[in-house]
């Protein structure tokens, strides 16, 4: 019995330990900011060919 009830609370744990670490990663994420959507090139004159 000892062994099934240290295996249920391992079981536990790591579960709060993933669910707590999936939320981590979320939180991060949703903490970085937008990066701005600029082009790296762009053309002056688009309109004219060469």
């Amino acid at each position: 019995m000892p062994r099934l009830l240290a295996a249920a609370l391992t079981m536990v744990a790591a579960a709060a330990l993933a669910a707590g670490a999936a939320f981590g990663v979320v939180a991060l994420l949703e903490a970085t900011p937008d990066q701005p959507n600029t082009p790296l090139i762009t053309y002056e004159n688009a309109g004219q060919e060469r």
